[in-house]
């Protein structure tokens, strides 16, 4: 007898895998569609990771250990002239302000886990089920099949990312700084004591190019400039890879599946993750937000009436209105924050840096960002 599904997951991502396994505790089946693997060069991404999105996976035992999964106890962040605001574990009362997680750590532990929940069934190809929940991705290919518009707001600035050595330990302190050639973060990896970071460097898109096919003397050096010599010499120790930059958002989260879609029985679809929005990295909050998405829908999914089925359209505008009202906040700021450090002129440049000491000195609305971007706010509140 051939197998029935409750939701079929297209994308297999960090979304796509905790979202198969959240949904299989609750006994749903899933059938989760894996593409083949792609080969290239390694992946250098690390993510920043706050207490609500580990507190997820440490519920799915698939929170890495220590050396792929560093803790940040301080964040320093440096404006182009004498700006500079500094956030404090301690003074937050919690043992970490967020964690550097390895992608491709987080990545083993989730397949290894999907492979082990009798629940999720590994497929290479949509399969029919009354759900379908898109992971896809910032290009998804479904997304734009089902016809749903992508409003997207381009930035002229491409990611760069690598890893390197650096001479002196990072002191699991996380360290940013908006500089006139754009936004470079330098996060803590290998542990307490790791002398290693991921880079991510927001560039001009005219320059990306050059920065990637620099020598690696030539660029570690300019990277040593901006860092002002923080972490000593560097030296390159991982390929460099670069993305172009955006702020971007579905126009609907969920809807009917389109008439004549000879695949699938299925009657509903979601949005989940980046194929539903895609903010600036600059906070380092878009696997966060992802993750939130994630955690909503299963958790609207496992409260529904058990008259409902996984595809009812009131269930997923529910979450659909959730979310959006989650990104909204977050989105405005990155996007505020990105416009006003790229304007280059000089009156602004001082008006930034002045605004960023005082938000240093003005404690309550410092703690209450912290919050926000440590995923505290809501459990405070609770």
């Amino acid at each position: 007898m051939a197998q029935t599904f409750d939701v079929c997951i297209r994308g297999a991502g960090i979304a796509g895998r905790t979202l198969a396994l959240l949904l299989a505790r609750e006994r749903l089946r899933v059938a989760l569609v894996v593409a083949p693997p792609s080969g290239g060069a390694p992946d250098v991404r690390a993510y920043a990771l706050n207490a609500g999105s580990r507190g997820v996976l440490e519920a799915l035992r698939c929170w890495p250990d220590e050396e792929h999964a560093t803790a940040v106890t301080q964040m320093q962040v440096f404006g182009d002239l004498d700006g500079r605001v500094v956030f404090d574990a301690a003074s937050q009362h919690v043992d970490a302000l967020t964690w550097i997680v390895d992608v491709p750590a987080l990545e083993r532990r989730l397949a290894e886990a999907v492979r082990y929940q009798p629940m999720v069934e590994v497929v290479s190809e949509p399969v029919a089920a009354p759900l379908t929940a898109i992971c896809e991705g910032r290009a998804s290919s479904t997304r734009s099949e089902f016809g749903v518009d992508f409003s997207v707001t381009p930035y002229a600035q491409h990611a760069i990312a690598t890893r390197l050595h650096c001479e002196h330990p990072h002191g699991q302190v996380a360290r940013q700084w908006f500089t006139a050639d754009g936004i470079l973060a330098l996060l803590p990896l290998d542990g307490p004591d790791g002398h290693s970071v991921a880079v991510v460097w927001s560039v001009a898109r005219e320059q990306a190019d050059g920065w990637l096919a620099a020598d690696a003397e030539d660029f570690t050096a300019r990277l040593e400039e901006i860092s002002q010599g923080a972490l000593g010499r560097l030296e390159l120790a991982a390929p460099r890879m670069a993305w172009p930059l955006q702020q971007a958002v579905a126009s609907r989260w969920c809807g009917a599946m389109p008439d004549g879609d000879a695949r699938s029985t299925a009657r509903s679809w979601v949005l989940v993750g980046d194929a539903a929005h895609n903010v600036h990295p600059l906070a380092g909050q878009g696997l966060n937000l992802g993750l939130g998405d994630v955690q909503a829908l299963a958790r609207i999914l496992q409260e529904r009436g058990y008259w409902r089925g996984t595809q009812d359209l009131r269930l997923l505008r529910r979450y659909e209105r959730e979310r959006k009202a989650a990104l909204a906040p977050m989105g405005l700021a990155m996007d505020g924050l990105q416009q006003l450090f790229s304007r280059p002129e000089a009156p602004v440049q001082v008006l930034r840096n002045w605004g960023m000491n005082g938000f240093e000195r003005f404690g309550p609305l410092k703690d209450w960002m912290a919050r926000q971007a440590m995923g505290l706010a809501q459990r405070s509140q609770a």
